[in-house]
């Protein structure tokens, strides 16, 4: 009999949800099968099993989080069906197995161990070490929950169904008051993607000095070779090119003479990347992956069209690789699509710059001679790591980019 521990998936993860099993108790598993759909604070990738032999037991269920080193499951011959202990007491009896402190037993789910409305018998209970935390902060009594769990186990979805079946009167207690004029609304559980991502851009925020620079560019030039390229390239059969695959082969080509706006810190120095990896911010339903497209400076822009459009959809899609996610040296968040003209945006950390794209807009522009025109003009921000760059840096960097963005054919050259 061997343990399956919750795997290592990232290089940022610290937790995983479990999405989907792919091999039920009972079944037989052979090495290199796919077991599970782990979810990261990146992606959604599959677990492969390292060995053979017949699932078990299931000890986090689908929709259930679980620490990295945490048995999520048991890998032995027995059946299942012939061993009385429940779950958690299979799961904190195995000493033989390097498992890291469990969630219940760290942190704010230890309330859950402590005397409470639903009682001492929490404890006791075959239940996830989430849906004890929520027993508690919902006031809902285990005992008188039927799990759904495998073997019984009362699982997160058990412990809220109960809870929106009590009283007003008898959750009075436990749950946050609420301003009579107000309704408690709904609360949605955020993504592990979500969680892991407001934390690192929270850490952002506090440690590093941002200040932001904003420029516009007169897009015209560029919105007329666009144009033609595309005719070019449909005829082609080929990835038609959008505005923000120029905008980032013109940074690509900027940070070439800025080396500093492509760097990170490292301890007490600067580390200057060699590569130019331009990580490309892609918003999904529940959150927000970057992408990587590395050596961007040295691809053409239908090239940069096609990786980008292949990389959304994986992302979107959440079939993005660690490796597809990692070594990023700048990135780019672009809102224009949304009709979004002007913001700023958190350094992606340990990068020193980001840059916020917004929309490109016909507006009225007084030209030299004193007349008035209508130009394609687009407004971007640089959000800057003070500690790595000074502003007459960033002025440099985007005096660079805007003459890029109006002399387009030196983005293609």
């Amino acid at each position: 009999m061997s343990t399956i521990l919750m795997p290592r998936l990232s290089d940022t993860m610290e937790t995983g949800v479990v999405v989907t099993w792919h091999k039920q108790t009972g079944e037989m598993v052979e090495a290199g099968e796919i077991l599970a759909d782990i979810e990261t604070d990146k992606a959604v990738m599959e677990y492969e099993a390292y060995e053979s032999g017949v699932l078990g037991r299931i000890l986090v269920a689908e929709g259930e989080e679980a620490a990295i080193g945490q048995p999520i499951a048991v890998l032995g011959d027995e059946d299942p069906e012939d061993d009385a202990a429940t779950p958690d007491e299979a799961a904190t009896s195995r000493s033989s197995a390097p498992t890291p402190t469990p969630a219940a037993q760290s942190g704010p789910v230890t309330d859950a161990a402590k005397p409470s409305v639903a009682g001492p018998a929490i404890e006791r209970m075959p239940a996830s070490p989430l849906a004890r935390r929520d027993a508690v902060e919902l006031g809902v009594d285990l005992t008188q929950i039927a799990g759904t769990g495998p073997g019984g186990r009362i699982i997160r979805a058990d412990v809220r169904a109960a809870a929106e079946t009590l009283q007003p009167t008898e959750t009075a207690e436990s749950a946050p008051a609420v301003s009579q004029d107000l309704s408690p609304g709904e609360e949605v559980p955020l993504s592990l993607l979500r969680r892991r991502s407001g934390k690192r851009l929270a850490d952002s925020v506090r440690t590093a000095p941002h200040f932001y620079l904003t420029a516009s560019a007169d897009l015209e030039n560029l919105v007329d070779l666009r144009f033609e390229l595309n005719a070019q390239l449909t005829e082609a059969g080929r990835q038609k090119v959008s505005i923000n695959d120029l905008v980032i082969r013109a940074c690509a080509l900027t940070l070439r003479q800025h080396p500093d706006v492509n760097s990170s810190l490292s301890g007490d120095n600067l580390l200057r990347h060699h590569d130019i990896n331009i990580g490309v911010a892609v918003a999904i339903y529940d959150g927000l992956l970057v992408p990587v497209i590395r050596n961007a400076d040295h691809k053409s822009v239908g090239v940069i069209a096609e990786e980008s459009a292949s990389l959304a959809v994986r992302a979107r899609e959440r079939q993005l690789t660690s490796d597809e996610m990692a070594g990023g040296t700048f990135t780019i968040s672009n809102l224009g699509m949304y009709g979004v003209e002007q913001f700023t945006a958190i350094i992606n950390p340990p990068q020193a710059a980001i840059l916020a794209v917004g929309a490109s807009r016909r507006e009225a522009v007084v030209l030299d001679d004193g007349s008035l025109a209508a130009r394609t003009r687009m407004r971007y921000t640089l959000s800057a790591d003070h500690r790595i760059l000074n502003g007459a840096d960033g002025a440099r960097f985007l005096a660079d980019l805007t003459k890029l963005l109006e002399n387009p054919w030196l983005i293609i050259a």
